[in-house]
């Protein structure tokens, strides 16, 4: 039996935010061992090129230095030894995403690609990782969380863990500190919540509430076959979001105020945002981590790897991740419609949604999506937001054609039992066929438009074949993200076409709408407002000083560019209705809502 490569970690220096990394294996290539880090993360489609945090790296076997030379970027190889062979590597750790690998002297974390080297052509081998604890008086409290086994380590402790292969080793996020751990069972499926952060939440509450949710997504498409354990690791600073997926566990960024209050009955904003993230990361147990892209099976993380598909994976899970908090009784049906008109309201604001296609946004994420600049706003749409419209539309469009004899539950069921056990993949046409297997329709057209055009979605047309109608109007400013109905009064009339950032009192036009008010004045991204009309200019007034103006009305904007002061001639437009609410419709036909309870219910 081939012994496991073993691996240890150990922060060496936290306070300059260094782990040691040792890697032996036991039988090296005879030709010269090659050692490799990924350059990106699953999950999350950019090269990140995670050996340039690489500080210092050597190899030895029986004690004497190995020759290393690096090949590439990212690989390295060691001169051919016939004895054990440990490569050694100190490894800077600054990232405090969940993309990354972040020390300090308050915790640490690490995701797998960050700190783990391949052992090239050996990725198939067993793995054993030592998950050291920093030297006194660092850590002295210390626990660990992560959803590797066990192999000797204690239960949320320092110690021996294993991983089947490499590619598993690198699935396991790992988070090292003073922790506030929750444990429940879901479906009879233990799981666990481990918070890093000062917090003082109602963790009885959120234990009941993930037990709920995780029950429902269980119950939807099944337990796949290998989930007998499942760990949420949350960070909760003061503000921040993110997410991301992995096979047993997920690594979550909320805000801590966020997470639910002792005595708290109900579910605020905040506290809807972070099931919503919850729940998205746990839809992908099932779509993406087990069932993925033909392209995906097996990942080459040495380079990008296009697939049109991304929509589907990230669109539908960011349907169905809303739509769980309605089916599982944690919010109610108009909070649900709340948010759907919150990413209606996204998508109409963005105008690159009229010059990229999902199925473009899904191949060039590695260059557009995850690459955002100030003009990306004009250029490209969000495979997220405008994905969950087409899967809602899509479901709608079964439903109403059918006479619910058919729905997108039915084809995601349909998707599971063909891919979420294949080695094979999903194939670029593989959900487009499985949607019309299913429901019989002829779906080309739709898709040529809604997937792979640019046209505006018939989402108002569905949403009326179940009982519910779509309102618009203008935003009332830039913190307004639609969802709900507003004063009328409260509404401009103008609008600037831009959106605002700034710090230390400054008001900054970050990004510039194609063919508003701003873009024809000839404001640039990065144009540090003065005053329009003669009078400063504010983050704090310019809310007032828009309801004020009428459309024609002509206006001096003073900015800074750089250095220079400009005088720029506004002529205000029309503010654009791209703010969208739901309500329920109050006559409609038994048969409508019928279909509308189906759909809402599953």
């Amino acid at each position: 039996m081939t012994e496991p490569h073993h691996y240890s970690i150990k922060p060496i220096q936290p306070a300059a935010h260094l782990f040691e990394v040792r890697l032996t294996v036991a039988a090296p290539d005879a030709s010269g061992q090659r050692f490799r880090m990924p350059a990106w993360i699953p999950g999350s489609y950019m090269i990140r090129d995670y050996a340039r945090n690489v500080v210092s790296i050597r190899a030895e076997s029986d004690g004497l230095d190995v020759p290393l030379e690096k090949l590439d970027k990212s690989t390295w190889r060691a001169e051919p030894v016939d004895r054990p062979l440990t490569l050694v590597a100190e490894i800077y750790a600054y990232d405090d995403s969940v993309r990354g690998a972040h020390l300090d002297t308050t915790h640490a974390y690490f995701n797998g690609p960050c700190v783990f080297f391949a052992v090239v052509d050996q990725e198939d081998a067993d793995c054993t990782v030592d998950i050291e604890a920093p030297d006194k008086p660092v850590g002295q409290d210390w626990r660990v969380a992560t959803s590797m086994r066990r192999d000797g380590a204690e239960a949320y402790g320092f110690g021996r863990y294993r991983a089947a292969d490499y590619a598993e080793l690198i699935d396991h996020p790992v988070e090292i500190g003073e922790l506030t751990i929750g444990e429940f069972e879901a479906s009879g499926i233990p799981h666990a919540i481990a918070i890093r952060g000062r917090v003082n939440c109602d963790m009885a509450r959120l234990c009941h509430d993930l037990e709920t949710l995780c029950e429902q997504h269980l119950g939807f498409l099944g337990p796949p076959e290998d989930l007998d354990r499942y760990l949420f690791l949350l960070n909760a600073p003061g503000r921040g979001y993110g997410g991301l997926e992995h096979r047993w566990s997920s690594s979550l960024v909320c805000a801590r105020d966020a997470l639910p209050r002792k005595g708290q009955q109900d579910v605020d904003d905040g506290y809807r945002v972070l099931l919503g993230l919850v729940s998205h990361e746990y839809f992908h147990l099932w779509n993406v981590k087990r069932m993925k892209p033909a392209v995906f099976s097996p990942y080459d993380l040495s380079s990008e790897t296009h697939t049109q598909l991304l929509w589907v994976f990230e669109g539908i899970t960011s349907y169905y991740d809303d739509l769980a908090l309605l089916r599982s009784g944690l919010i109610t049906e108009a909070s649900y419609l709340e948010l759907v008109g919150k990413v209606v309201t996204r998508v109409l604001r963005s105008p690159g949604r009229l010059q990229q296609s999902v199925a473009a946004s899904s191949f060039d994420a590695w260059t557009k999506f995850y690459k955002k600049d100030a003009n990306s706003i004009n250029a490209i749409i969000s495979y997220y937001a405008k994905g969950a419209l087409i899967a809602l539309t899509l479901d709608l469009k079964i439903r109403a054609e059918t006479d619910n004899a058919a729905s997108l539950d039915d084809v995601m069921h349909e998707c599971w039992r063909r891919y979420g056990t294949s080695s094979e993949g999903m194939s670029e046409d593989g959900f487009e066929s499985a949607c019309k297997e299913v429901s019989g329709l002829d779906l080309e057209d739709f898709f040529d438009a809604a997937v792979r055009g640019t046209g505006e979605l018939p989402l108002e047309a569905m949403l009326r074949t179940h009982g519910v109608e779509t309102n618009l109007r203008a935003a009332v400013d830039g913190r307004d993200a639609g969802g709900k109905k507003r004063k009328a009064d409260d509404i401009p009339k103008v609008w600037l076409g831009v959106t605002l950032g700034g710090a230390d009192g400054k008001l900054v036009f970050d990004q510039v709408l194609s063919g508003g008010t701003a873009e024809k004045a000839g404001v640039a991204p990065g144009d540090v407002a003065v005053a329009l009309d003669g009078l400063a200019l504010t983050s704090a007034n310019i809310g007032k000083r828009l309801r004020a103006c009428r459309v024609n009305d002509r206006m001096d904007l003073v900015v800074f560019r750089g250095d220079e002061l400009l005088t720029l001639k506004l002529r205000f437009q029309a503010a654009p209705e791209d703010t969208c609410w739901l309500t329920i419709s109050d006559d409609v036909s038994m048969d409508v809502e019928t279909r509308r309870a189906a759909w809402l219910a599953g």
